[in-house]
């Protein structure tokens, strides 16, 4: 196993908050962290869920609600559908520390990625597989370092990878890929470079969103306590999600899209899509109803689900949003001298404790062979291996069952859900038979 228990949540600070999940009832306020908290573990708490806020966009500073108002709805909460559903896991393969799970548009594959620098496509019938990617020589995984993230284009015939080069700095990549699934290793395309100040906090995931962009996480840049206040720092692409067009313009290697929130604001970064994260290991858009899901890992306190419903005019979710690290930890006020509003509050939190201590996100399910899962936000805690499903409209966390050292449940081409495991495992979601 590569990936660390401090890669999921703990990383300096005493830890002595333990409680229960909480389902939280406000529209604005706190936001959470990410993979690398910093203590122990604790139970889900849940609050009715928030309405879904727009940003203020070009302003250079977390989207703000005028006082005694609340922020400007853009969906009706979304409707409940999960029922009572029996579950278990089957191991359909095991591969080397697998963090992340891809497909390409019309191909059954399933392509597995191992945190050491290796893409395996696996069949998923049989469970055989064949490596298709290997960039060992590109990333040295040590502790929450390696190869990270991946995604296709909707094209099939490129890829784009997260990973930590042997610096100790994210690397955003796209790599052709042929018709059997293969990389051309040789072929690399770097699309962006992010000097990392220190070793954790690094997020890694990326997807392509619902409008054909290339969307990347980044953590805060590590250490504890966020120190050097980047998380809301607009100057920097650390603690935030950024937005892209893949497509070279001029002399970058990327476009930077013109409606993003902060384009022509001045001191801030155009590549920006939201901010105040702390490290927000996996991200997802529903494949459904496009509303955004955020696994955001938390200090020592705190780990939690952030959630924005996609807007009613088509637009992507989470334009100019602060889901509020550094000023809050969960719902809690965190660094006293970080702006104390303007964020859209985590959905659910949970307290480090013996419910976990590092969120390990987390996709909506949108199968067919388990219909009261439905709809509902399956994600897990990497130190407990608790499986739960979030009901948001309903208010409800139910557990699953569990599974050793979760690092990421991923939709699969077909929308059921694989849970990952740190020490080696794949593991389909079924109906209990």
């Amino acid at each position: 196993m590569l990936l660390t228990a401090a890669a999921c949540g703990g990383d300096d600070d005493a830890n002595d908050d333990q409680g229960s999940a909480v389902i939280a009832t406000t529209t604005s306020a706190g936001a959470t962290t990410s993979p690398s908290s910093d203590a122990s573990t604790s139970a889900p708490t849940l609050a009715a869920p928030p309405a879904a806020t727009t940003g203020t966009a070009g302003t250079g500073a977390p989207p703000a609600s005028a006082p005694g108002t609340e922020p400007p709805v853009t969906t009706a909460r979304p409707a409940s559908a999960v029922g009572d559903p029996q579950v278990e896991f089957v191991t359909i393969t095991e591969v080397g520390a697998p963090v992340d799970l891809a497909w390409r548009p019309g191909d059954p594959t399933l392509y597995v990625v191992g945190q050491a620098g290796i893409v395996t496509a696996v069949e998923a019938a049989s469970g055989a597989g064949r490596t298709v990617l290997d960039i060992t020589d590109l990333t040295d995984a040590d502790g929450e370092q390696g190869l990270l993230g991946l995604d296709f284009h909707p094209a099939g015939d490129r890829a784009y990878v997260n990973y930590i080069d042997g610096s100790g700095d994210t690397v955003i990549s796209e790599f052709p890929v042929g018709a059997d699934g293969t990389f051309d290793h040789g072929s690399e395309r770097v699309l962006l470079n992010v000097g990392q100040p220190y070793s954790n906090h690094n997020g890694g995931d990326l997807a392509i969103g619902p409008d054909g962009m290339l969307y990347i996480g980044l953590g805060d840049g590590g250490s504890g306590g966020d120190p050097e206040r980047r998380a809301l720092d607009t100057g920097t692409l650390l603690g935030k999600i950024s937005r892209i067009d893949p497509t070279p313009s001029g002399d970058l290697p990327y476009t930077v899209p013109p409606d993003n929130p902060f384009v022509g604001t001045d001191g801030a970064l155009g590549e920006i899509w939201s901010i105040g994260l702390r490290n927000p290991w996996k991200f997802t858009f529903d494949p459904v109803t496009h509303d955004l899901w955020i696994a955001d890992v938390g200090q020592n306190r705190f780990e939690e689900v952030d959630f924005v419903a996609a807007p009613a005019d088509g637009s992507v979710a989470g334009h100019g949003l602060s889901f509020g690290w550094s000023a809050y930890e969960g719902d809690e006020r965190f660094n006293d001298d970080q702006p104390a509003d303007g964020h859209v509050a985590p959905v659910l939190t949970y307290r480090n404790g013996v419910d976990g201590c590092s969120i390990s996100g987390g996709a909506p399910y949108r199968g067919a062979a388990i219909p009261d899962l439905w709809g509902g936000y399956v994600y897990s805690d990497y130190c407990s291996g608790t499986v739960w499903v979030l009901d948001l409209a309903g208010a409800r966390n139910l557990e699953l069952g569990n599974v050793p050292s979760v690092t990421a449940v991923i939709a699969g081409p077909d929308q059921e859900l694989y849970v990952l495991s740190a020490g080696g495992s794949v593991n389909l979601i079924v109906p209990v038979s």
